[in-house]
Formats: structure tokens, C-alpha cells, sequence
């Protein structure tokens, strides 16, 4: 698989197609705005000279990963590609014309593929004949830095180009994980509990987002804490990745978004972009410092972790993923510092689901119903990895 197009030359467009290329690929990257063009091709230069001065490529491969990739506003341009990515903003009347357009340029035998990460692919797909060569292949940003790759096949997606892709990705140097297409697939729905749990103990004045970081790291080994960790993705991002997953899920309580963060979101307190989120990062702001209290800090890792947990649990039971690709997928998607099911393993699925039973007790909210394939475990005494 060699001829590539990518739709949206932002900055994972131009991620993908900048692996593509320096994997041999011959890329078209299209946009309609021309200055989005410039901007990719002029940013694209700069990551490339700066992989040269840090002697990560040489000169001659700069030349050769540039005269790869054709950027083009001419969508006629993407005919005779064996791979389309659509890679533009998360909206669904936009992502299907894209696919709709796509399907009538390409072959028969050319696979499009969508890099959404919340949205369903089959909806994506609905103005689509075809559905035998249509699935998500989501990049996690940025995408050469970034190893983990989601494909998500629809059910009618023929399984030869299912293992096409994922060799194809593999040889990209990529691990890639395969999830089912719900919604935010493994990574962005297992995750939200991290961001969505810490908030909820804010709000309940039990501690402040620097107590709350301090517990993560400290005692669970989470190289950023949640609130650090939404002020570097933006608060808008993940306001709206929760946003759009609660949505999907029937409102499922688990992803009910906080509050506090639309509050943050209206006044424009993005996080690291904007200058102020949970923290100032403007210049000489003080830095707030947690109470660093073990009791109160293990309690706190304790319920972050034991939700985080129950969502791992709960999508192996729904099949979203098997047990190795969720652990897989965050572990290397977003860095944790283990598979949440070996984690399980470790301090007892019995433990956890006293956890959530006890929460729920106390606080009579729907969000710490254990999964049933924990009450499972749980109850027969065994673990997720024999």
C-alpha cells in the first residue's frame, strides 16, 4: 500500500501524512483552504529541520519525505489512492460529504478510512454504498510521536483489509489496538473517569486540584495529574470529548460532564493555550502547592483508580476491545503506568468492587454501579489474567 490521501491538512493531517511519507509512502494531502496548505507544508519544514538539527534524519531524507507528499486543493487529486484518511474537524454532516465525495473518486478496491476519535464510524460511512472497505483509523496526536493506532472496523468490514491496515500501520511503526465502534472506542472512553471522577471530588470540596494531582503522582504514578493533564489537552477538547460520549452512551451517568469544567470552558479558561485553566501559567504566577496528606491522598487515588478500573471492565464485557488491547491502548495511548486490568489483578477485583459499592452507598449516584462482568470476577474469586 503505497498511494495515501489524507482530507484536512491540520495538524493530524499533516501528522499522518508526514508518517506515511517517511515510511516510502507517495501522500496527496488535501484541504479546500489554501492557507491551511501553506501552514501544513511551512510546519511540516519546521518539524523537519528540527529533526535534522537533533540528528533524529539527515538532509537527503528531509528532501525525500517533502517530495512524498503533494499538497493540493484538487479532491480529484485522491483518484488513484489504495488508502483515503479523513482527517478534519469532529463534525458528522462535514465528515459524511467528505466520504460521500471520496467514495465517488476512488475505486472500488480503495479503502477510506475515518481518524475520528468520539464520533461513530458507521454514521460517518451512512451516505456510503460500500461498507466492506470503510473503518476508523484513529492517530493519537502527535502522530509521529505517538504509537497508538485504533482501528475500528464496521461489521460488514472485510477482515483481509482490516489485516492489510494494521500490517500497514505496523510497518509505520505503530501498535495498533482494535476496537468496536462505540462511543469514544478504547482509549477516550476507558480515560474519562480520570478527568471525570477528579472533577466530581472537587466539586464535592473534598480537595483541590492540586491535592488531586499530588495524589495521582504520588500514589498511583501518573506522570500528570488530571488537572494538569486537562489544562494541557484544553479544557474545550475535553469538555467536548465527555460531552459527545455521554451523548452516544444514552447519558450513562459514568460520563456525565462536570459543571465545573463548562463553567471553565464559557470563561474561556482553556488551560495551557489560553494562559489560565485550573492553573495561571502566566509569567511569575504562583504555583499552588497540594496538601500533601497520605491518608486523604490514597483515598483519592484509590476512588480515581477504582473507576478507572470499572471502565476497563466494563468494556471488555460490552467486547469493545479484548483484554491485551485495553491494557495495551493505555498504556501507550495516554501513558499509564500499568494496564488497568493488571492493575486490577494487583490490588484484587473483590477490593474494587467494594469500592464502588461503598460509593455508591454513600452517595446513592448510579455512576458507581460495578459492571456486571466485575460482580462477576468479584464474586467467583478470580482474577483477568490467569
Amino acid at each position: 500500500m503505497k498511494k495515501i490521501s489524507v482530507i484536512g491538512a491540520g495538524t493530524m493531517g499533516t501528522g499522518i501524512a508526514q508518517v506515511a511519507a517517511t515510511h516510502g509512502c507517495i501522500v496527496n494531502l488535501i484541504d479546500s483552504a489554501p492557507d491551511a496548505l501553506h501552514h501544513s507544508k511551512s510546519n511540516l519544514h519546521s518539524v523537519l529541520n528540527r529533526l535534522i538539527e537533533k540528528v533524529k534524519i539527515s538532509e537527503a531524507d528531509s528532501k525525500n519525505i517533502l517530495s512524498k507528499i503533494n499538497w493540493s486543493i484538487d479532491m480529484e487529486d485522491i483518484a488513484h489512492s489504495e488508502l483515503v484518511i479523513e482527517a478534519v474537524i469532529e463534525n458528522m454532516a462535514v465528515k459524511q460529504k467528505i466520504f460521500s465525495d471520496v467514495a465517488s473518486l476512488v475505486s472500488d478496491d480503495c479503502i477510506i478510512a475515518t481518524n475520528t476519535s468520539s464520533l461513530s464510524v458507521a454514521e460517518v460511512a451512512s451516505s456510503c454504498s460500500n461498507l466492506t472497505r470503510i473503518m476508523g483509523i484513529h492517530f493519537f496526536n502527535p502522530v509521529p510521536l505517538m504509537k497508538l493506532v485504533e482501528v475500528v472496523p464496521l461489521e460488514q468490514t472485510d477482515s483481509v483489509l482490516i489485516a492489510n491496515v494494521k500490517s500497514v500501520l505496523q510497518t509505520w511503526g505503530k501498535t495498533v489496538v482494535t476496537a468496536k465502534d462505540t462511543p469514544g472506542f478504547i482509549v477516550n472512553r476507558i480515560a474519562r473517569p480520570f478527568y471525570g471522577e477528579a472533577l466530581k471530588i472537587y466539586d464535592e470540596g473534598l480537595a483541590d486540584f492540586a491535592t488531586i494531582d499530588w495524589a495521582m503522582k504520588e500514589y498511583g504514578g501518573f506522570k500528570m495529574g488530571p488537572f494538569e493533564l486537562m489544562d494541557y489537552i484544553g479544557n474545550d477538547v475535553n469538555y467536548h470529548a465527555t460531552e459527545s460520549i455521554y451523548i452516544s452512551s444514552n447519558y450513562n451517568p459514568r460520563y456525565k460532564p462536570s459543571l465545573t469544567q463548562k463553567k471553565m470552558v464559557g470563561k474561556g479558561l482553556l488551560g495551557r493555550k489560553s494562559g489560565k485553566g485550573y492553573y495561571d501559567y502566566s509569567n511569575g504566577a504562583a504555583v499552588p502547592q497540594p496538601e500533601e496528606d497520605e491518608e486523604s491522598g490514597k483515598k483519592i487515588f484509590n476512588r480515581i483508580l477504582a473507576m478507572l478500573i470499572n471502565e476497563a471492565t466494563d468494556a471488555l464485557n460490552l467486547s469493545i476491545a479484548s483484554r491485551d488491547d485495553i491494557d495495551t491502548a493505555m498504556t501507550t495511548g495516554v501513558n499509564y503506568p500499568k494496564g488497568l486490568l493488571k492493575w486490577a489483578d494487583e490490588v484484587g477485583p473483590g477490593y474494587i468492587y467494594k469500592q464502588l459499592c461503598q460509593l455508591k452507598s454513600d452517595s446513592g449516584d448510579d455512576r458507581y454501579t460495578p459492571s456486571p462482568l466485575l460482580v462477576k470476577i468479584a464474586g467467583e474469586n478470580k482474577t483477568f489474567y490467569a
